[in-house]
């Protein structure tokens, strides 16, 4: 991963490990339902950016090495984790 995409993905993960511990103390407190749903969605979105940022760095740099490298072996490995992962993101 690439140092600018790291303290990126890391930043934005503390930032939703206070979300969390936000929905804790939302629970504990007796917080309205939707209030505490809402804020369930939010650390969900928060965490699918995350997660897209990881990817395109992947898609930039280990997929494209794989390609460049002319190892077919290598290529289709990486294509298939590649759609793999994609596919269990939608679940």
């Amino acid at each position: 991963m690439r140092d600018e995409v790291k303290t990126s993905c890391l930043k934005r993960l503390k930032r939703i490990e206070g979300q969390i511990r936000g929905l804790g103390t939302m629970v504990e407190e007796d917080r309205y339902c939707i209030d505490v749903v809402t804020q369930i969605a939010a650390a969900r979105a928060a965490l699918r950016r995350v997660e897209e940022e990881v990817l395109r760095d992947h898609v930039a740099h280990c997929v494209e090495h794989a390609i460049s490298s002319g190892d077919k072996a290598d290529q289709r490995r990486k294509i298939a984790e590649l759609m793999d992962v994609i596919g269990r993101a939608d679940r």
